[in-house]
């Protein structure tokens, strides 16, 4: 039947939503509580929230208002938290920059997301600088020494004398929020749109069936902040529930040790090469944090790591997964329960997962969940909104109302198991190899720290078999002895013919490893 248009049912509504009033609450219900501690000093989160309320004052001045398009480039330190929340307050949209990237790309990423303002730390501006002026995009700095050359504009000194921001600007659940550079681990980075919705709904559902932070918990937030799990998993999460965020700006195990005991960290969020570090650390010391809860995502946790790490530090890894496209959160081993080694758990509330043909593309062909092994497609609240500016990558995305995530993996009994990339898989001589099925065996090596396996193209079987293993500090490790170690543990297909001793490995802004960068390193074609 059809109905004559009425704004009461079919208009955008009157809700309001906006992740600043993650901050915002907190400084009301947690005024005098730690909101992060750094360098030796905390700050609580009425503190935190009013040096973003001038932020956002001064943000303001220069004509920053709703749905512009900020981009930061801050590593973990308060200034984070200080300008991201006071851009979304602003009803603005944050933009994060990777800080390793070059002019040149950031200038891309500038365009790309039609950036009307750049704020970039004093660390980054010799990136930041020239980047700026060629996208044509107004700079301004953060953490500048008060001697430092150059004709910079500085946010905390026009903060100092603008007018602060009284109340958040009213922005709808499904306005942007966010515009967050996918890692490019498949090619050219494009910007996926987040929302206020997809944020908050993301932190609330995963509270309750995830991490479970408390205000009384300390949370070590060494994962990068301009990358969506840290954001959401760490900073919106510990702050909606009111909890203290330990700022590490570079990640060492010893150091994060260090802190963790120092501040008695009760949560750890982090990605393998991390728990990788914190296990290599606790052989060098007896000291340790009293830790109740550890999550692990960005890229899979090989069983030999989670039982290490748990041997080392009483808690076992909660293993999740998700991607920048969803907020991130997909699933999750949820916490009081068991884990279950080897998945990353069940679904988030108000997230739906399939499992779908791989090869079909125009269309979503489901496979029988019970049997099948195929791509994981979601759909729910945390599916973002489409890459700014890139229509035909988006279509390509969302097929049928799905996200096809480009993962491949089994969803029985309610518990989602990740096989490999889509894209990663090897096919060697006809038979699919599964490099994350590999790295699992390699990680039970005693010499092995961590190791990435990936396929270079060959003439006569396709593509063949490559490792890059990291040995353990202060231990040599002959090549052979990794292939023989394999050739023991898996098919004669899927063991290794070449292996590469490295110093470290790349990585992306998750903590993935990049083995497109490996694939180039160790091609002979490319070299």
């Amino acid at each position: 039947m059809a109905h004559p248009h009425d704004p009461a049912v079919d208009g955008r509504g009157h809700t309001t939503l906006s992740v600043a009033s993650i901050l915002s609450e907190s400084a009301i219900r947690h005024a005098d509580r730690p909101a992060v501690f750094f360098n030796g000093d905390s700050i609580t989160y009425r503190d935190l929230w009013d040096q973003s309320r001038a932020y956002a004052g001064a943000m303001r001045a220069r004509g920053i208002g709703r749905g512009d398009r900020v981009a930061i480039m801050i590593p973990n330190v308060p200034d984070f938290p200080r300008v991201y929340y006071a851009v979304l307050a602003l009803g603005a949209i944050v933009v994060p920059i990777h800080l390793l990237l070059k002019a040149e790309e950031i200038s891309r990423m500038l365009a790309d997301a039609g950036a009307d303002l750049f704020i970039a730390s004093a660390t980054s501006l010799g990136e930041a600088a020239p980047a700026a002026a060629e996208a044509g995009v107004p700079l301004m700095t953060v953490l500048l020494p008060p001697d430092a050359h150059g004709d910079f504009a500085r946010l905390e000194v026009e903060a100092a004398t603008a007018e602060p921001i009284k109340r958040i600007e009213p922005t709808g659940p499904l306005d942007a929020a966010t515009i967050l550079f996918t890692s490019g681990t498949t090619g050219t980075p494009k910007g996926a749109v987040g929302t206020h919705l997809s944020i908050v709904e993301q932190v609330h559902a995963g509270l309750i069936d995830g991490v479970q932070v408390r205000s009384e918990d300390v949370t070590f937030g060494g994962l990068p902040l301009f990358h969506t799990f840290g954001q959401t998993s760490v900073l919106n999460m510990a702050f909606r529930a009111g909890s203290a965020v330990i700022l590490m700006p570079r990640f060492d195990g010893d150091e994060a040790l260090k802190l963790m005991v120092k501040h008695q960290a009760t949560v750890f969020v982090g990605v393998p090469t991390m728990y990788v570090g914190l296990v290599e650390a606790a052989r060098r010391t007896d000291a340790r944090p009293p830790l109740r809860f550890a999550n692990s995502g960005g890229a899979a946790l090989t069983v030999a790591l989670l039982e290490a790490f748990e041997a080392a530090y009483g808690v076992p890894p909660y293993e999740g997964y998700g991607l920048t496209e969803t907020a991130p959160t997909v699933s999750v081993n949820t916490y009081g329960k068991p884990t279950v080694p080897g998945t990353v758990g069940e679904t988030l509330w108000g997230v739906d997962v399939a499992i779908a043909d791989p090869d079909v593309e125009d269309r979503i062909d489901f496979i029988d969940e019970e049997d099948g092994l195929g791509e994981i497609v979601v759909r729910g609240h945390n599916v973002f909104k489409g890459y700014v500016g890139r229509e035909e990558a988006t279509r390509e995305a969302i097929v049928d109302g799905w996200f096809r995530t480009g993962d491949l993996g089994t969803y029985r009994d309610g518990m989602l198991t990740i096989v490999d990339r889509k894209k990663d898989m090897i096919l060697r001589s006809g038979y699919n190899v599964y490099p994350t099925e590999v790295e699992a065996v390699l990680a039970r090596h005693p010499k092995v720290a961590a190791s990435a396996v990936f396929g270079i193209a060959d003439d006569v079987r396709g593509q063949e078999i490559h490792a890059a293993v990291l040995p353990r500090d202060g231990v040599e490790i002959d090549p052979a002895e990794i292939i023989d170690y394999a050739k023991e543990h898996v098919a004669a297909y899927k063991y290794p013919r070449v292996v590469h001793i490295v110093e470290d490995l790349p990585l992306g802004a998750s903590g993935k490893i990049l083995k497109r960068e490996l694939q180039r390193m160790f091609d002979p074609a490319t070299a």
